[in-house]
């Protein structure tokens, strides 16, 4: 399959009180183990060739999708063993994985206020540094389907019970 490559440019960049993944919680709603135990702020500073009004109207929205590259993620595998579960090797793309072909996350994050250049969000998972390639409002009828299936998660919260992803393995102090 001959498909052409991408470039993309930042629109901006996360600033986090995370400096290493292991700081950071796995998912953005799963907080234990992290050093406060609650979500913590963070923020996105507009790359300052884009325009401020790109910004204009997502006051009101009460989460965004940020999509972003894992920036420290250093190469992939097919298989990757997931923190949750039993262990066991999963197709990296079944996951969530860092290690991924194409290092791009995708994280659902509470907008806590648009403020000039500037996002205020809650519950971040990312890295600080991160560059963001892009921003997405959250529309819950279109992104909610809290009636599907998750694979081989479901089985793990049978097992576990839901939101039983672990924290990091050792909280650090900064």
């Amino acid at each position: 399959m001959d498909v052409p490559a991408f470039t993309y440019r930042p629109i901006g960049v996360v600033r986090s009180p995370y400096a290493k993944r292991i700081d950071a919680p796995h998912q953005p709603t799963v907080v234990a183990g992290t050093e406060t135990g609650t979500p913590v702020e963070a923020t996105l500073e507009l790359e300052p060739t884009l325009p401020e009004t790109v910004l204009r109207d997502l006051a009101g929205f009460e989460r965004v999708w940020l999509i972003f590259a894992f920036h420290l993620s250093e190469g992939w595998a097919p298989l990757v063993q997931p923190p949750r579960g039993p262990r066991a090797k999963r197709g990296v793309l079944a996951t969530r994985s860092p290690h991924r072909p194409n290092a791009i996350g995708l994280s659902c994050v509470e907008l806590v206020a648009v403020e000039g250049r500037t996002l205020r969000l809650r519950g971040v998972d990312l890295l600080d540094g991160t560059p963001v390639l892009d921003l997405k409002p959250y529309v819950p009828y279109a992104d909610a389907f809290p009636q599907a299936r998750a694979g081989w998660i479901d089985a793990v919260d049978a097992a576990t019970g839901t939101h039983s992803a672990p924290g990091p393995k050792k909280p650090r102090r900064a």
